[in-house]
């Protein structure tokens, strides 16, 4: 991450400067000079080439789009600065980067003895296991199916289980390495849950950025307006009001809180969620959180009769927005990378910044928000800002007055666990008659494109809440 804002800060100031295409082929040189040895791989020039590859996606370009591999940072500066469309694409994995990770999950260590009884190949059974010429058993990758059974039948536990971080976290096996050893995002499979990317060590994974494009917009005087999540107010330990007029000196012709379009979704939400059950549904889950919606979508068929039709805070706001600025250009800016996704399939979304890189904006602009002054905030619902905790969207729907008693239950981040309890509800069973899905646990503000810890974040975020409070 300290390697990604590094990069995001340069490219920024390169932008401002007005050197962006003249200046980005010598940040991997500057990143990695001659005069300090390469510490983290081979050599120096396998470092200047991961930094370059790092550099296509936080330019809006995937690591496939590369023609060749003569062609200059350069030209894809130039491309990124001339495009009219941002990608469709959400998460590249940087090849260059990812070759690290060991290609079976089970290895046999020094403690191995050799033992005559061999269990661990009596017990194996795809014959991936033999003994070496040092009298060691070595297990073969070719023909390993990393079924376990040989750690579980090693009387020394010389065999343990390595492994492969991005694809251990992905609740839905959506990543594995290709032919080549690289590990492939399968795009029918993943939800944008943002995992994979905070769980790789070699930060390999990274999200197509919509960076340049804005930065583009708000440069050439077009009307360009942010609408912030509720999430932002935990992402610093100053008055709200101070953040977005932060993010106002950014150059953004207007700063609008998506908790506006939160009111409009609990509204909807409420009033669906009471038709639903009076016509004799058993539950309804919630449609706010995109990752949630891309995992019915692919994986649980079964249970989308049951999820809302409401659409998301962000699609009401940015709905709003263009229907009074029909030429204005939206960036929504979050902490989530499911948003980007769903910011592509909205007509009312133009481009998505992240939290990471809204600050790294501020940082390479030197914008401080506790230096800024406090403009005026909305008046907003306490529980639609509310929306960024888990169990924020319940608080907010229950507080509508719905007449009926219903029972609640929150399914507070999603994992395979989670998933297989929405798999069972998807028979049309479940313990409550409203049931709020949230793919990160805490809610949005541990989403995994933040820039602070859940828990810093949420203590910011309640104390910000508390000061908006006092002010009003």
């Amino acid at each position: 991450m300290i390697i990604r804002r590094q990069l995001v800060r340069k490219v920024v100031r390169l932008f401002n400067e007005g050197k962006l295409i003249e200046g980005i082929d010598r940040i991997p040189l500057e990143m990695s000079p001659r005069e300090i040895p390469a510490q983290r791989r081979c050599c120096i020039y396998k470092e200047r080439a991961v930094v370059r590859y790092k550099l296509m996606p936080i330019l809006g370009l995937g690591i496939e789009e590369e023609p060749d591999e003569l062609t200059p940072l350069s030209e894809f500066a130039r491309m990124a600065i001339e495009r009219k469309e941002p990608s469709k694409k959400v998460l590249t994995v940087v090849d260059e980067a990812c070759t690290s990770c060991v290609k079976v999950s089970y290895i046999v260590t020094n403690i191995c003895r050799g033992c005559v009884a061999s269990p661990c190949i009596m017990n194996c059974p795809k014959n991936a296991i033999r003994f070496n010429d040092s009298g060691t058993a070595q297990i073969k990758s070719d023909k390993c199916v990393n079924c376990g059974l040989c750690k579980e039948a090693c009387p020394y536990h010389a065999i343990v289980y390595v492994p492969v971080p991005c694809e251990e976290v992905c609740p839905v096996n959506a990543i594995s390495k290709n032919e080549q050893g690289i590990e492939y995002i399968d795009e029918s499979k993943c939800i944008y849950c943002g995992r994979c990317q905070n769980a790789c060590p070699f930060g390999s994974i990274y999200e197509i950025s919509n960076l340049v494009d804005v930065l583009k917009s708000i440069q050439q005087k077009e009307e360009t307006i942010a609408l912030v999540a509720p999430a932002l107010f935990g992402q610093y330990d100053v008055h709200p009001a101070k953040v977005m007029s932060a993010i106002k000196k950014i150059g953004f012709s207007r700063v609008v809180e998506v908790a506006r379009g939160a009111e409009i979704t609990t509204r909807n939400e409420a009033e669906e969620l009471v038709h639903r059950l009076s016509e004799g549904a058993p539950f309804m889950t919630t449609s706010c959180c995109p990752s949630y919606v891309e995992l019915t979508r692919k994986h649980i068929e079964g249970i989308k009769p049951f999820v809302s039709d409401t659409g998301s805070p962000m699609h009401y706001i940015a709905e709003m927005v263009k229907k009074q600025n029909p030429e204005a250009k939206t960036v929504f800016i979050g902490p989530c990378v499911a948003k980007r996704k769903e910011g592509i399939d909205n007509e009312f979304v133009d481009f998505v910044l992240s939290f990471s890189e809204l600050d790294t904006i501020l940082e390479a602009m030197d914008i401080k928000p506790s230096d800024c002054e406090e403009i005026v905030l909305d008046k907003i619902d306490s529980e639609a800002r509310g929306f960024a905790l888990s169990g924020g969207v319940i608080a907010a729907i229950k507080a509508q007055n719905l007449q009926i008693d219903i029972k609640s239950l929150s399914v507070d981040g999603l994992n395979k666990k989670t998933i297989n309890l929405l798999k069972a509800f998807s028979k049309g069973k479940a313990p409550a008659q409203f049931i709020e899905v949230m793919a990160c646990e805490g809610g949005c503000i541990a989403g995994p494109v933040s820039h602070l810890n859940a828990q810093k974040g949420k203590r910011n975020f309640e104390k910000g809440l508390e000061m908006i409070t006092e002010k009003n």
